[in-house]
């Protein structure tokens, strides 16, 4: 049974206080996709662990729930993957390197570090899933020696959609990775080259160590069932996957309690669970 962790905030800070942070640079990714790299203003780390998501808050607007896209491996500055979707994010959108914004937590349960270590990762997320489990695929190549061999496996619904096209190229070539990638369609887009369908077509061929495998997910909903069934379909079982939910967050401390499933609250009894801690709970996915 998962035991609520209790949100991941110093002891020397209010659990519900803000605080300033500077943009330091803004990358576009796609037409609706932004990298946001950050400092705190009070010159300390954001304290962070892969995973983990922090309460991003603009004056007049409120605050939303981002997820971390950068490990705390990478000193001095934390990245923000954000997709333009309502008020504050367009919002976000709008601002330059040099402007500051509200940043609360870090909050949530982060990826299980020590469990992964010695293992082969295979990394698999959907669309702008890629955000979060970019904090782990960076952990990992920081901390190379700890982990086995690392597969990322990645889709995105067109190739205009396509995130982080660099570090893609990148993992392609890094020593003890294996990245591949495909588009749900590349209609009207000619120049793309790389591999058309679904995601699970990248891991019906996989050969994998299934004893020594443990499987990370990060995707929207509907890409979790056809995803565990084509693992399980492997050899895996529920104790070596590990999911990451997106669910309607509010307070990101288990008060408002808009992200419940069932008895759980993924602010903080996730947003990463062990699949068989879930599977049997109603509406996971």
């Amino acid at each position: 049974m998962l035991i609520s962790p209790a949100a991941s905030s110093p002891p020397d800070r209010p659990l519900y206080l803000p605080r300033d942070a500077t943009i330091l640079s803004v990358i576009e990714l796609t037409p609706s996709e932004k990298l946001f790299r950050l400092r705190l203003l009070d010159g300390n780390e954001l304290g962070h662990q892969p995973g983990q998501f922090i309460q991003l808050s603009i004056l007049g607007l409120g605050e939303a729930p981002i997820s971390l896209a950068s490990p705390p491996t990478r000193k001095g500055y934390f990245e923000l993957g954000i997709r333009r979707v309502g008020s504050l994010t367009s919002a976000m959108h709008d601002k330059r390197a040099g402007q500051t914004v509200g940043i609360r937590g870090p909050y949530g349960r982060p990826f299980d570090i020590a469990s992964m270590a010695g293992k082969d990762l295979l990394l698999i997320s959907g669309g702008c899933g890629l955000a979060p489990l970019r904090s782990l695929i960076l952990y990992v190549l920081d901390r190379r020696a700890d982990f086995g061999r690392v597969t990322i496996l990645y889709g995105a619904r067109s190739p205009a959609q396509l995130l982080f096209k660099e570090d893609l190229a990148s993992w392609e070539t890094t020593t003890g990775f294996a990245c591949s990638y495909t588009v749900d369609s590349q209609e009207g887009e000619g120049c793309y080259n790389g591999r058309v369908g679904l995601i699970t077509d990248l891991i019906h061929p996989l050969e994998l160590n299934v004893q020594n495998t443990e499987a990370v997910i990060v995707g929207p909903p509907l890409m979790y069932p056809p995803v565990i069934a084509a693992l399980e379909a492997k050899g895996l079982d529920s104790t070596q996957i590990v999911v990451s939910l997106e669910r309607q967050m509010r307070c990101g401390v288990g008060k408002c309690g808009h992200c419940s499933i069932e008895h759980l609250y993924c602010c903080q009894d996730g947003p990463v669970f062990r699949l068989s801690d879930i599977e049997n709970l109603r509406g996971v996915f």
